[in-house]
């Protein structure tokens, strides 16, 4: 199994290392438009090898496309980062027209591959690659809900002072500090709901603090995060390649399910070899309705700055 990653920086080298350590795939190709510097990045995460014991066979190629050919999953990271006091969607007009460029290029060499888009504003990007490349909706797929679903559970841990991968806890809605929706009342350690352990103020702290995580940890590292979202990536790429099925809140493009139309954004999925192989419908309370109701006009709104790019 080939995956590519394109974007060679923080999050996707690190993407490509978790991928390589964890054996998801055979080979890894990083690509960048940085003369050397997936090479060396492909290079640097090989000579960990011999002491961790992988076999995956991680390469780099500097903005040539015909090295990725044959790709079963595209990972696209293009893009700049996030700087302080930046937002998600102050990034559009720089990275939408990096996200069309790089996933037609992909797909003149690999026109039967899955991508998941991980450049920010994720939900908008992952709309554009849908809409730039005609291709069938279950082969487009934004990986923001698998992150944000980890930074839920790891505050409810620190909340609750358990191990996180005792907790299930998902985020679905937009991948923004105020469009996402971490779900508190679904959430459960070892199957027993949270809310039998922690107050409802706990909890709001424990939501606030998920929608802000992204904001949180730019703020302290003067640039976006890379450990966690390189790590959610891979963890979705691997549901992809071994059709593990796992559910996974992720951005997808939406024809009713939830109320809405024409937009991608963050919903439960059934992750597989085909992609997204099911929506799943849970239930949701009133006043969750109306957060994904209101979470859904921001990314929609967003989305309009797509126009000119997409004619």
């Amino acid at each position: 199994m080939k995956v590519t990653i394109v974007g060679a920086g923080n999050v996707g080298a690190t993407c490509a290392d978790v991928i390589s350590y964890r054996g998801i795939a055979s080979e890894v190709v990083l690509l960048d438009i940085k003369e050397g510097f997936a090479e060396g990045k492909a290079l640097d995460i090989t000579q960990c090898a011999t002491n961790t014991g992988f076999n995956t066979k991680v390469s780099g190629v500097t903005n040539d496309y015909s090295k990725t050919a044959g790709s079963d999953v595209v990972v696209i990271t293009s893009g700049i980062p996030r700087k302080p006091g930046m937002t998600r969607e102050e990034l559009i007009g720089i990275n939408a027209g990096i996200v069309k460029t790089v996933a037609e290029n992909v797909l003149k060499y690999s026109p039967d591959t899955i991508i998941v888009v991980v450049s920010n504003p994720m939900d908008t990007m992952t709309y554009l690659a849908l809409k730039a490349t005609g291709l069938p909706k279950n082969r487009i797929i934004g990986m923001g809900g698998a992150l944000d679903s980890s930074r839920f559970r790891t505050y409810l841990s620190l909340a609750l002072d358990k191990p996180a991968n005792d907790i299930s806890a998902m985020v679905i809605g937009g991948h923004g500090d105020t469009t996402m929706i971490p779900l508190t009342r679904l959430a459960s350690y070892n199957g027993i709901p949270v809310t039998e352990f922690l107050s409802e103020e706990v909890l709001q702290k424990v939501a606030a603090d998920t929608m802000v995580g992204g904001a949180t940890l730019t703020g302290l590292l003067g640039t976006s995060a890379w450990y966690a979202p390189g790590a959610s990536v891979a963890y979705l790429v691997d549901s992809i390649l071994n059709d593990q099925k796992k559910m996974i809140a992720c951005s997808v493009f939406v024809e009713g399910e939830y109320g809405q139309s024409d937009i991608c954004i963050g919903v439960p999925c059934i992750i597989g070899k085909n992609g997204v192989e099911e929506i799943l419908d849970i239930k949701l309370n009133d006043q969750e309705k109306a957060l994904f109701a209101k979470s859904a006009d921001a990314v929609r709104g967003m989305n309009d700055a797509l126009k000119t790019i997409l004619v």
